[in-house]
């Protein structure tokens, strides 16, 4: 019989590595400058879309999954103008991924099931996780625009994933 919490996790840690793989094949073609690029004022910039994502992880899988301290500064992320380098960005989002993964794989019922602390709304750590997932991909699908609008005929398609 199938083992349901493998398959689970083998799931979110799937599409955790495809969307990083996608986000970090865009931060390897953009200078640090185009990392901070906005299409407007009033829009963000891949650097703040990566920071998002690194807040999203920690907050709704980190801690509210893996009960770590909630030290999300959401406007910070949006606030940010070019103070943190491409690479370093990556850095933080490969972390964050690492650890989302490492809190699912080790969530028991209790954390998957239950209620999530950290957010005004009331989802499960379950709906937390799945949640998460789908905004990163969504965001990634932000990135990889940003990234061929700033590129133009010079972007790089990335492999199948």
């Amino acid at each position: 019989m199938p083992d349901l919490r493998a398959a689970l996790t083998h799931a979110v840690h799937d599409e955790l590595d495809a969307a990083l793989g996608r986000v970090g094949h865009c931060l390897a073609q953009l200078t640090d400058e185009q990392v901070w690029w906005r299409p407007r004022p009033d829009l963000n910039a891949v650097g703040n879309l990566v920071l998002h994502l690194v807040g999203n992880l920690n907050q709704l899988i980190g801690s509210g999954v893996g009960g770590r301290p909630d030290d999300r500064d959401r406007p910070a992320e949006f606030a940010a103008r070019g103070a943190v380098s491409g690479d370093e960005l990556l850095g933080r989002l490969v972390l964050a991924v690492k650890r989302a993964k490492e809190e699912v794989s080790a969530a028991g019922d209790e954390a998957l099931c239950g209620p999530i602390p950290v957010t005004k709304f009331d989802f499960t750590g379950l709906q937390a996780v799945v949640r998460s997932v789908a905004h990163f991909r969504g965001h990634t699908q932000e990135i990889i625009h940003l990234t061929r609008t700033i590129l133009g005929d010079g972007y790089r398609f990335a492999g199948p994933q």
